[in-house]
């Protein structure tokens, strides 16, 4: 495997805390949460809570999301997660993509919906909006997965 194409600011442990803190004001939280999601995560091993701000998209009932950074291999297809979104906390259904083609797909998807998400993890988009094929294996070679979250109603 290939190192993560994706690289976190040297302040993202700030940044972090910022957009966590948004995410919980009233009124803010539509704003800021009109793109991003709060995931907490549990460690497998360490038993650690973290709260992950993410970028997602929006597909049919289920929120698409990804990431090549480790904590992701913490969620697992069936485990439920706890998720803020636009203020209000919620269990959300996991379905884990790790396979290449839904991965590709996947990252895909997020990459025409959100040019930043495209940027961050350095996939280039062209003038009509499509993401370059070569960019989205080469983010799946570096360790991107990519999670279908179902909110409960």
């Amino acid at each position: 495997m290939t190192q993560p194409r994706a690289r976190t600011l040297p302040v993202q442990s700030a940044v972090n805390r910022l957009v966590r803190f948004l995410l919980h004001v009233p009124l803010l939280n539509r704003l800021v949460g009109a793109r991003l999601v709060v995931i907490e995560v549990v460690g497998r091993r360490s038993g650690t809570r973290y709260e992950v701000p993410v970028a997602y998209t929006r597909e049919g009932d289920a929120l698409l999301v990804g990431t090549p950074f480790a904590w992701g291999r913490n969620l697992r297809t069936g485990d439920p997660v706890t998720i803020l979104l636009q203020g209000r906390r919620r269990t959300a259904d996991v379905t884990a993509i790790t396979d290449e083609p839904g991965v590709v797909e996947a990252y895909g998807i997020m990459a025409r919906d959100n040019r930043r998400f495209a940027d961050f993890n350095q996939i280039t988009v062209d003038d009509d909006g499509e993401p370059s094929e070569q960019d989205l294996h080469l983010a799946w070679a570096g360790g991107a997965r990519a999670f279908r979250l179902r909110p409960r109603t």
